[in-house]
């Protein structure tokens, strides 16, 4: 039995979840001719992030399913005015004309649907919540498919699933995870090879503003430039809000440039099983706190042909501390053996 997303999503425990979703029998809607979807799909997601209170650090398009990688943002969509909430509920659903087309957004109507306490209530909400987020951007892309393909029914299957990140290692594992699909995949060579994923976005955008070769510099946190993600749509890698910043991102002290090392590495582990650590590489796990074999048992873990149980992510005493929140004696997680806690576990 699948688990209540209730159960799941609770944003007072964790603001980051890993949500997939895959076309109806695993078939590849959005490749063998139709990879101009993935890219309706990627300006979708970029649009729903300026009107929803959630944001966005990863993100991978393939042909047959899609990763996410979401951070949600209540304290954001509750300081919001009424003004403010029905102006980007009317930017998401607007009122069409005779030609189908959206019609601007008209203040009389914006100032209407303000004065609606109880309805503003509700699209306050909905504007923070994971599933209308998830809703928003498959809804509109079965139609235009179906539409495209002169059939109908259902395009995506019926359920995303959604999984919570608890910790920092699992949430920079999971980020991995997303921009490697299609290396693991075979589909490109390399990460900054794979299209439609959210490490080509970064790549791109450092090559938009000049940055890209600042990507190369030493990999100490003094030498964060955050001009390599200003203006990016994307959360940003480094976390760099104790130091004055604005935006959250994945790690604090862990740049761009730390991840495009990281990820070069990890992505020649998954193709050609090479182990050898470079001093560059070693010196990031050691910034983490982690080991090489750990990680790299992770991620392989997290790329087997198998059905992964569990709809957390983090480690075991991390989860024992969400299950006794949640009232539960244990939860099931995605890491390796010997990470996972017992059924007994607290």
């Amino acid at each position: 039995m699948a688990t209540p997303r209730a159960q799941i999503v609770d944003p007072n425990v964790t603001p980051w979840y890993h949500c997939t979703s895959r076309c109806v029998r695993r078939a590849f809607l959005c490749g063998e001719g139709f990879e101009h979807r993935k890219v309706w799909l990627e300006n979708r997601l970029q649009e729903l992030i300026g009107i929803f209170a959630i944001e966005c650090a990863g993100f991978s398009l393939m042909d047959n399913h899609m990763h996410l990688l979401l951070r949600l943002d209540v304290p954001r969509v509750q300081g919001w005015s009424d003004a403010e909430v029905a102006r980007r509920w009317l930017t998401l659903f607007p009122i069409r004309g005779l030609d189908g087309n959206a019609l601007p957004v008209s203040e009389v109507r914006v100032e209407q649907l303000a004065a609606d306490v109880v309805a503003v209530a509700k699209l306050r909400k909905r504007l923070g919540d994971l599933s209308w987020f998830m809703k928003c951007i498959k809804e509109p892309l079965a139609r235009i498919a179906n539409q495209e393909d002169g059939c109908s029914g259902a395009f995506w299957e019926g359920r995303f699933r959604s999984v919570a990140i608890h910790d920092p290692e699992s949430l920079l594992a999971t980020a991995a995870y997303i921009d490697l699909n299609p290396v693991a995949a075979g589909i490109a060579p390399t990460p900054e090879d794979s299209a439609h994923t959210s490490f080509r976005a970064r790549i791109d955008h450092c090559r938009g503003n000049g940055t890209v070769e600042t990507l190369c510099d030493d990999l100490s946190t003094e030498t964060i430039n955050p001009a390599q993600e200003a203006g990016l749509w994307l959360l940003p890698v480094s976390d760099d809000r104790s130091q004055g910043g604005e935006r959250p991102g994945l790690l604090e002290g862990f740049t761009l440039s730390c991840y495009c090392r990281l990820l070069d590495w990890t992505s020649r582990v998954l193709r050609d099983s090479k182990a050898h650590i470079p001093a560059t590489v070693a010196s990031l796990f050691e910034r983490l706190g982690s080991d090489p074999s750990d990680w790299g048992s992770t991620l392989t873990e997290m790329f087997a042909h198998r059905r992964r149980t569990g709809c957390h992510l983090g480690r075991s005493e991390r989860l024992a501390e969400v299950a006794k929140q949640h009232g539960r004696q244990w939860h099931r997680n995605l890491l390796p053996r010997g990470t996972q806690p017992a059924p007994s576990a607290a």
